[in-house]
C-alpha cells in the first residue's frame, strides 16, 4: 500500500470509529449519567495543532483530521473513554506476531525459569546456556517496548497510551533485576493499560496482583517474622500518599504486615499446609498468597483497625489508600504536572483532588476536570517536551502514513537522551519538569534526532537491519552511553545465504520514504505560529531536509 493510499485508509478508519462513538454517547448519555460533553475547548478557539500536541503523542494530519471530524470537546470524550482504538493492518500485524502476543505469560516464565535452572546446573563448565537465557530475556523486552512504540504511534486512542506511559512511570518498574525483563509486555498489557482510563483503585490493585512489581520491590520475601517493608512503603510514598501524605513509619510497619504473604509462585501445586489455611489461600497466574507466611494479628494503618483475616486485609487497605485526600492531591498534581505545568496551581489540583474523591478514583473524571480548566488551555504551548514526547512527535510528524517496522533507532534516541524505556532505577520513575530534560546536552542529542529524521531514517524502514543501523550517524553514540541489555539487544536477522551461493541478481532494496514536512501544507500552515526568528530561519533553508532539520530542531517543537 502507498504513503497515501495508507494514510487516506487510516483516516477513514478513524473517521469511521469517531463518528460510531459519537452516536453511541449521544444515544447512552442518559443511561450512563455521564454529563454530557461541554464547549470549553470549542469556545477557547485554541490552535488545533497546540491541542493535539497536549491529547496526543504528537499532531500530524491524520490525527487533526480525526479531531476535526467531532470538533475539539466530542473529540477528548471520545479519547477519554479509550474504547476500541484501531491500528493499521500493518502495525497490528508486527504485534500479533510477537512472542507476547501469541504466548501465555505462565508459560513463557515457566519456559524461562526450566532454562535458569539448566543455565545453573552448567554453571562452571559451560556459560552457553545462561547467554542463552538472558538473550532471550532481552528479547522478551524488547517485544514490549517495541509494541509500546508501535502503539504510541499509530493507535487512534492517543490520550489511553499517554496515559499507560503515565502510569507505567508512576508504578515504575526497572527492567535489570532478576527476570523482570520478561514480565513488562504483562505487566503493561494486563496491569496498566486495561485501567490507565479506568478507577484509580482498581489499577492501584492491578500492580499490587502483578508478579513484576512484587518481585521489583521484594515482597515476595515478606513474611511473618521476616519482614520486607520495601513495597509498603514505596506503595504510600509513590504510588498513593506521597511523601508528604501524613502517614508514619508505624503505617508502613503495619502495612507490611498486611502485604505478608503476597509473593510470585511458578509452581503447579501449591505448598503444603494445614486445612484452615487452604482455604485462604489465593494463586492467580503468578500471583499466590500463602497464608502460613502472613501475619494474622490485628493492624492499626492510618487510625484505622484492620482486622487480621488473611488477603482480604489488602482490599481494606487498598480501598483506605485509595480514598485519601491525600491519595487524591497527589495522584491529581502529578496528571496536572504532565499534562499542565510544571508547577501547577493550587487551585487546579484542588479541584481535581475533589472530583477524584466525590468519584471514587475516577481517571477519565479527574482528567475532564483538568481538560476543561482555564489553566490547561493557557499552558497549551508551553509545556516542554520530556524525550519520549520530543521524539515521538517527530516521528508522527515525519512518517505520518509510513509503516515503521523497527523501532530500533527510536529506542536508541531514548538511550541518548536518558529516558530509556523501564530504564529508571529507582521506584520513584522519570522527573515530569523542565529542569530534568532541558540541558544543553540533552538539546544536542535533539539537534543530532531531528537531522537523522530530517534526512529520512532509513533504519526505521529495515526489518533484517541492527538496532542500530550503519547509516545513522546520529544513533551511533548510543553504543557509548551504557544503554541497559534489554533495550540494546536486537532481534535475531534472518539468515542470508552466502553471496556465492546466488547466481541471480538482488533486486535493489527500495527506498525508504523520506519525511514530508517541507513539501507538506499541514505543516506550512502550523509554521506560521512559530516565531519570527524561527520562520527567518526556516524561509532561509536552501534545501528540503534543511527545512526539515530546522522545523523538528525549533523551539516550537520543543513544546507542546
Amino acid at each position: 500500500m502507498t504513503r497515501l493510499n495508507l494514510q487516506h485508509a487510516l483516516a477513514a478508519s478513524l473517521l469511521v470509529l469517531l463518528t460510531a462513538c459519537s452516536t453511541t454517547y449521544q444515544q447512552q448519555a442518559g443511561d450512563t449519567g455521564k454529563p454530557p460533553v461541554g464547549k470549553t475547548l470549542t469556545q477557547a478557539a485554541v490552535p488545533p495543532e497546540q491541542l493535539l500536541n497536549r491529547l496526543s503523542w504528537g499532531s500530524n494530519p491524520s490525527t487533526l483530521q480525526a479531531m476535526q471530524t467531532l470538533g475539539p470537546d466530542r473529540y477528548l470524550d471520545q479519547q477519554l473513554r479509550g474504547r476500541n482504538a484501531i491500528l493499521p493492518a500493518a502495525i497490528q500485524a508486527q504485534i500479533d506476531a510477537m512472542t507476547i502476543s501469541r504466548q501465555p505469560f505462565m508459560d513463557t516464565m515457566r519456559d524461562l525459569e526450566a532454562r535458569r535452572v539448566a543455565s545453573e546446573q552448567q554453571k562452571g563448565t559451560d556459560d552457553t546456556l545462561r547467554k542463552e537465557y538472558q538473550q532471550e530475556l532481552t528479547r522478551l523486552a524488547r517485544e514490549a517496548a517495541n509494541r509500546a512504540l508501535l502503539r504510541d504511534i499509530y493507535s487512534s486512542n492517543q490520550l489511553q497510551e499517554q496515559m499507560s506511559w503515565f502510569w507505567m512511570n508512576h508504578f515504575n518498574i526497572h527492567s535489570g533485576k532478576h527476570n523482570i525483563r520478561a514480565m513488562l509486555g504483562d505487566f503493561e498489557e494486563q496491569a496498566i493499560r486495561p485501567n490507565a482510563l479506568g478507577n484509580f483503585r482498581d489499577l492501584l490493585r492491578a500492580t499490587v496482583m502483578h508478579p513484576a512489581m512484587l518481585r521489583y520491590l521484594d515482597n515476595e520475601y515478606n513474611a511473618v517474622n521476616r519482614i520486607n517493608e520495601n513495597y509498603a512503603r514505596e506503595l504510600m510514598e509513590l504510588h498513593t500518599m506521597g511523601v508528604n501524605g501524613g502517614y508514619s513509619q508505624k503505617d508502613v510497619q503495619e502495612l507490611a504486615r498486611v502485604l505478608t504473604g503476597v509473593g510470585v509462585s511458578l509452581n503447579k501445586d501449591a505448598p503444603r499446609m494445614k486445612p484452615e489455611q487452604e482455604k485462604l489461600y489465593v494463586r492467580k497466574g503468578m500471583f499466590e498468597f500463602q497464608p502460613q507466611r502472613h501475619d494474622f494479628g490485628d493492624k492499626q494503618i492510618l487510625g484505622q483497625t484492620i482486622k487480621g483475616r488473611g488477603i482480604a486485609e489488602l482490599d481494606d487497605v487498598l480501598l483506605m489508600l485509595s480514598r485519601q485526600p491525600a491519595t487524591a492531591r497527589y495522584v491529581s498534581q502529578k496528571l496536572a504536572q504532565f499534562f499542565v505545568a510544571d508547577n501547577p496551581s493550587k487551585d487546579l489540583v484542588e479541584k481535581m483532588a475533589q472530583r477524584f474523591l466525590q468519584t471514587d478514583g475516577d481517571i477519565p473524571a479527574t482528567l475532564r476536570t483538568m481538560f476543561d480548566s482555564q489553566e490547561f488551555i493557557a499552558s497549551l504551548g508551553k509545556k516542554f517536551k520530556d524525550p519520549m514526547h520530543y521524539m515521538l512527535a517527530s516521528v508522527r510528524l515525519a512518517y505520518d502514513g509510513n509503516t515503521i517496522v523497527n523501532t530500533g533507532p527510536m529506542l536508541n534516541w531514548l538511550n541518548m537522551m536518558g529516558q530509556q524505556l523501564n530504564g529508571r532505577q529507582t521506584p520513584d520513575g522519570y522527573a515530569l519538569d523542565e529542569s530534568a530534560w532541558a540541558s544543553s546536552g540533552q538539546m544536542t542529542v535533539r539537534f543530532d534526532i531531528a537531522r537523522s529524521l530530517a534526512n529520512g531514517n532509513p533504519g526505521l524502514f529495515k526489518v533484517d537491519t541492527p538496532a542500530v543501523p550503519a547509516q545513522d550517524k546520529s544513533a551511533q553514540p548510543a553504543m557509548q552511553t551504557g544503554m541497559q541489555p534489554s533495550m540494546m539487544q536486537a532481534m535475531p536477522a534472518p539468515a542470508s545465504p552466502p553471496a556465492a551461493q546466488s547466481s541471480v541478481t538482488q533486486p535493489p532494496a527500495p527506498k525508504p520514504p523520506q519525511p514530508a514536512l517541507a513539501t507538506s501544507n499541514y505543516v506550512k500552515n502550523w509554521s506560521k505560529q512559530f516565531s519570527p526568528a524561527t520562520q527567518t530561519a526556516l524561509s532561509q533553508a536552501s534545501t528540503p531536509q534543511e527545512w526539515n532539520a530546522l522545523f523538528l530542531a525549533s523551539p516550537e517543537m520543543m513544546r507542546r
